[in-house]
């Protein structure tokens, strides 16, 4: 009898070796892959630090473009201050000088002279007034002219004048007053 084995029989092929240019592409592509994907992952990160510190600069600038404002608000308001309080040390310093000149004025004004007006402007002034001798004009004019706070006295007029039948002189002068 004859046996006929239906059964396909299996038989071992032999395994042909890949050639070597094959595995060296696909290692060469792994390890390019690898290495692009290193190389994505670095960059991606520095980039993401990069953006991370440029937000952090701007924040930093804009807190300190606000506080140039204020130290720039305060020099201003500094200045300001500063003109406030030379104009009232000016106004201090001014304000004693009218009251110097009137002292200084009555205080040489001697018994038969009297005035009727008198201006300040600036560093000058000048007073009008009556006497009743010319002698006490001239006393006058030599007691401002003795005057500290006083200066340049010039005598401008004395003339003779009558009000209601009396007869009186009448003078105008002009001064600075001394720095």
């Amino acid at each position: 009898m004859i046996r006929v084995n239906l059964l396909a029989v299996k038989r071992k092929k032999k395994a042909k070796p890949l050639p070597a240019f094959v595995i060296s592409a696909t290692f060469a592509t792994l390890l390019a892959l690898c290495v692009l994907g290193y190389l994505y992952f670095y960059y991606t990160s520095k980039l993401d630090s990069a953006k991370a510190r440029f937000d952090a600069n701007k924040k930093k600038v804009a807190e300190l473009q606000a506080k140039i404002k204020e130290v720039e608000n305060f020099e201003k308001l500094n200045k300001t201050i500063d003109e406030r309080n030379k104009i009232i040390e000016q106004l201090r310093k001014n304000q004693n000088v009218p009251v110097m000149i009137l002292d200084e004025i009555s205080r040489n004004l001697p018994k038969g002279v009297w005035l009727t007006t008198m201006s300040v402007a600036g560093a000058g002034g000048a007073l009008e007034g009556y006497a009743f001798t010319n002698t006490d004009v001239v006393s006058y004019v030599e007691n401002l002219k003795a005057s500290k706070a006083l200066s340049d006295i010039y005598l401008q007029e004395s003339k003779q004048a009558e009000i209601e039948k009396i007869p009186l002189y009448h003078f105008k002068l002009t001064f600075k007053v001394a720095a």
